[in-house]
Formats: C-alpha cells, structure tokens, sequence
C-alpha cells in the first residue's frame, strides 16, 4: 500500500476505503456518509438503527442520480435496492425513509456492507478501522473509533465529502447501461470550462474534476503541496503547460493530450498563478506520477481513462507505468 505509507494517516486510510475499494454496489458510499454524518455531530457512538436511518437516506437520495448497482443486474424483489426502487418510485419527491426500508437495512447492514467497508482489493484491509459493533440489550450499537473521530474533527472533513459524492456519481454512471459501456470505451472527458468530467458521447456531466482527483493527491496542491483547504481559492492546473509545444519544448505528438485527466491538476489558485507558464518541476512532475499512479489502483472508469490515456501513446498499465510515460512528455 504505497499510497498509504507515502502518508500513513488516518484520512489516507478512509481515502483507501472510499476511492480504492471495489464496488458492485454503492453501499459503501451510503456507510462512509452515515459514519461521517454521526460522527461529524460529535457523537462517538449510535445505534445500528440510528446509523441504518441514515445510510437509507442517502441511498434513496443518490438513487435519483443513477443504479446503485449494475444494470446488468437482476435484483430479486426482496433485494435491499429492489425494496429501495419501490419506495422511490411510490414517494418520488419523499426523503425520508420508510420503516420498512430502515429495517431492512438493519438486518442487512452488519453482515454486508459493515463487514466489507474496510476491506481492500487483493485480500488486504485498511491500516485503520473506523468503527466497531457490540450488543447493548436488544441494541446493536457502532461505535466510532479515534480513527473516525479524527477525521470528522479534521480540517479536511469538507475535501473529504467532496470526493466521496464524486467517486459515488462516477460509479454510479459506470453502472448505467449505455453510459457505463461510453465509460468503458471511450473513458471520461474534460469540460475545462466549468471544471466537470464528461461522459464523451452525450457530453453529460459526471462529477467535478477537482473532487474526482484530488483525494489521490491526498487533498494537496501538487505545486506547493500544502493542503487545499475549504476557504482556498482552487484552480486546476496543466501541469505540462501548453506553451511548452508552442516553444518547442514538448514532443510534437498527436497522441499527446494535455487537456487529457493525467495532466490536470487541483492546486492553489495563488500556486497556479505563479506557475504560470513554466514546466514542472521535478518535484511535480514526481507528485503528478504519484497520483496518477494511485488513480491506477482505484476501480473503474477513472483508471480506465488513464489506461486509454497510456495505450494511445504505446504504454502499458503496469507498476511505474505513468514515471515513464511522463518522462517521455519534456
């Protein structure tokens, strides 16, 4: 876990959970935003039923967006999100969960998604917990550890969200029938103008760039990198700046685009306006690598873009695929 031990901390370590895991379903997005909604009260503990509330809540809201689970998925009628779509679809403009629903997500919660949230790809778990369940009477009761407290205390907890509601919209697109299969072949695109990532072939927004990417740079500016906190002022950054082709510089190479997801970065607007024009540093050219990289292990379609982005120009995925896909750009 390279990516954690670049900066062992606790937000890393939910970043992992959040951007890193697998996802047949969007349950874990729904368990990520109850645990941080209790948690960011204060509260260091709260009943399964009380939690459940709450992860029923932001599924039913998210189900407006788009499938939280495959289209290609045939759900049976007592699955947790056939019960989800019924409801919805009974009591459109309704928030608040049935009791129906939230009891079914009590029975369902701690042997599923509760047992899975800190799991990783490959049989590994997260270097931190965030919770942990015991009996109280006939309660079940979750109780938050200093992991998860820090977090919800933290001057990062806004970043955070942000890239949790965007890493759950572009699942949620790769699991739309014909939008997922855009996704697949063609990768996300890039509207600079209003800072968005695009599915390419109806153009239709996806999720902001700048909380799609910036948890892979641990919520830092790759320029200075200090943390980008909620009151800065955010730019994103080329940060192979387009200048360098006009003076020669940079390879002439049709393949090579700079508006492309690998080359464009959160920063500060003030490190952004220094910059200028100039090539990056080696610091940054390394800091760049280092997040795409991390954006490799993340599930897709954000990897696939870059996949995409590496085949174009006759470069493989592999370990220390984009190092050397970067040291080819200058």
């Amino acid at each position: 876990m390279g990516f954690y031990s670049s900066h062992p901390t606790a937000s890393t370590a939910w970043r992992l959970a959040v951007l890193m895991g697998a996802n047949a379903r969007t349950y874990k997005f729904a368990l990520a935003n109850a645990l941080i909604e209790h948690a960011s009260r204060g509260e260091t503990s709260a009943t399964l039923r009380s939690l459940a509330t709450s992860y029923t809540s932001a599924i039913v809201q998210h189900s407006s967006n788009g499938p939280q689970a495959p289209g290609s998925l045939e759900l049976a009628p007592k699955d947790f999100l056939s019960l989800v779509q019924r409801f919805v679809e009974e009591f459109p403009n309704d928030v608040a969960p049935s009791e129906e629903l939230v009891d079914a997500a009590v029975r369902s919660m701690p042997g599923m998604v509760m047992q899975k949230f800190h799991n990783l790809r490959g049989g590994a778990e997260t270097p931190h917990r965030f919770y942990s369940l015991r009996s109280s009477g006939r309660d079940v009761v979750v109780e938050f550890t200093p992991a998860l407290m820090s977090i919800a205390d933290s001057t990062e907890l806004n970043s955070l969200n942000s890239e949790l509601d965007a890493r759950w919209r572009i699942v949620e697109a790769s699991f739309a029938i014909g939008i997922g299969q855009s996704l697949m072949s063609q990768g996300l695109g890039v509207d600079l103008t209003n800072g968005r990532l695009l599915e390419k072939r109806r153009r239709r927004p996806v999720a902001g760039l700048a909380a799609a990417v910036m948890g892979f740079q641990y919520g830092r500016c790759l320029i200075c990198a200090d943390p980008l906190e909620q009151t800065d002022s955010i730019a994103i950054d080329h940060v192979f700046p387009f200048s360098l082709m006009t003076m020669g510089k940079v390879m002439r190479d049709p393949h090579l685009d700079l508006d492309a997801v690998w080359n464009l970065a959160p920063v500060h607007a003030s490190c952004n306006a220094q910059k200028s024009n100039r090539p990056p540093t080696r610091d940054e050219i390394f800091r760049l690598a280092a997040r795409t990289e991390a954006i490799m292990l993340s599930p897709h379609p954000l990897r696939r873009t870059l996949e995409l982005s590496l085949a174009v120009r006759g470069f493989r995925a592999g370990d220390g695929s984009w190092h050397k896909f970067l040291a080819t750009v200058l």
